[in-house]
């Protein structure tokens, strides 16, 4: 097999044929398959079957019930699966035109790269398929807080948050990528130093269906970036902060419409701990929720320590107050500073905590701490 091209799809049935018509024109002579990894709600793995009987190259469809890892998780799945070592990735809207692969192939057979990275970036491409300026000026920017985040490691890649790119699976250790969101090409090679090559492409307008992007993309991806630059407990830090921050904007705005300030103090933490434990739930935990219990418990968990925790910091905000004269969101900041590190520890090693088979041995030793990236 030449190649294995990997396709995470989320409903994009009607793009399935036309995919599959241009991918293989675009590499007649080779001997390829088509790997769609499907996580949609949709009629889409009807029509991957359907094309598959049809098809003139082999088309393998794995449909995910439980999409773990999403888009990522999606990709890592379909590499482990594929029959050739030479791994193509790319999107299902077509927004990734298929006839660069035999481009990216071309590429990966001089056999300098471990990575062939189709770039938007370099002299020939463009990402003129991008919806409009908004996304454009995202895109740009995120690529330049990327790059700066991996400085070394992403030298000789011009556009690391493109989803259309070869690898050479020998090349990687996959066992230890962490997909948490729809960057996967990031993951791979903030992980470790590889040898990236380029082709330029223009990245197309979407042929069917509606964009995925989105605000909790958005938010997804950093974290994901912060997780990967400085480990877990910095995503934790950057959660915590901004619930912080929300935190005593609520008891500001409370106060200046004459609450009483430990009244105002009570309201803000009650709501922002349900914030923060959706935030972390969906973002700093994502990939350890399916090994530590239903999520009510965790809920229960979490709201219990942080209430027990606000029980014991508001009448510390009081003594801080009436017997230091320290003004009380000041008070109120002090506080949530100390209480950090206890938080992280018991959420990382209590709330989602591997849940322990009957036999009693935990299912999925949990990673350590600090999950650090160096640049």
């Amino acid at each position: 097999m030449d190649i294995s091209v990997i396709v995470p799809t989320f409903n994009e049935g009607p793009n399935v044929a036309e995919l599959v018509r241009r991918t293989t024109d675009a590499l007649l002579g080779r001997d390829v398959e088509i790997i769609f990894v499907d996580d949609s709600r949709d009629d889409t793995p009807d029509i991957i079957r359907a094309v598959a009987a049809t098809s003139d190259v082999p088309v393998r469809l794995i449909h995910r019930d439980e999409p773990v890892g999403g888009l990522g998780g999606a990709v890592v799945e379909g590499i482990k699966a594929a029959v050739s070592d030479f791994c193509v990735v790319m999107d299902g809207d077509l927004q990734h035109p298929p006839e660069v692969i035999a481009e990216l192939l071309a590429r990966a057979e001089m056999g300098d790269a471990d990575v062939v990275v189709a770039s938007r970036y370099i002299a020939g491409g463009t990402s003129d398929g991008l919806a409009n300026a908004v996304r454009t000026t995202v895109s740009r920017a995120s690529t330049l807080l990327t790059k700066a985040m991996f400085p070394k490691k992403l030298h000789n890649c011009s556009d690391p948050m493109t989803g259309f790119f070869l690898v050479d699976r020998r090349s990687l250790e996959v066992e230890t990528l962490q997909p948490r969101g729809f960057k996967i090409l990031l993951e791979i090679l903030a992980r470790k130093q590889m040898r990236v090559a380029e082709v330029p492409f223009s990245f197309a307008p979407r042929f069917a269906g509606e964009s995925k992007a989105s605000f909790s993309q958005g938010m997804r991806f950093l974290t994901q970036l912060t997780m990967l630059r400085f480990g877990r407990m910095s995503a934790f830090a950057l959660v915590g902060g901004l619930g912080a921050v929300a935190n005593l904007l609520i008891m500001g705005a409370l106060q200046a419409v004459g609450v009483q300030y430990i009244i105002a103090a009570v309201i803000a933490s009650v709501v922002t701990i349900v914030a923060n434990f959706l935030a972390l739930e969906y973002l700093v935990f994502a990939d350890m929720r399916a090994e530590s219990g239903l999520m009510r418990h965790r809920f229960i968990k979490s709201f219990t320590f942080n209430g027990i925790e606000a029980i014991v910091r508001i009448p510390v905000i009081w003594v801080l107050v009436s017997q230091a004269h320290i003004q009380s969101v000041v008070a109120a900041a002090l506080t949530l500073i100390a209480a950090f590190v206890v938080r992280f520890v018991f959420h990382a090693l209590v709330v989602y905590a591997p849940k322990k088979s009957r036999v009693g041995k935990v299912v999925h030793a949990i990673e350590p701490l600090e999950d650090e990236v160096t640049a």
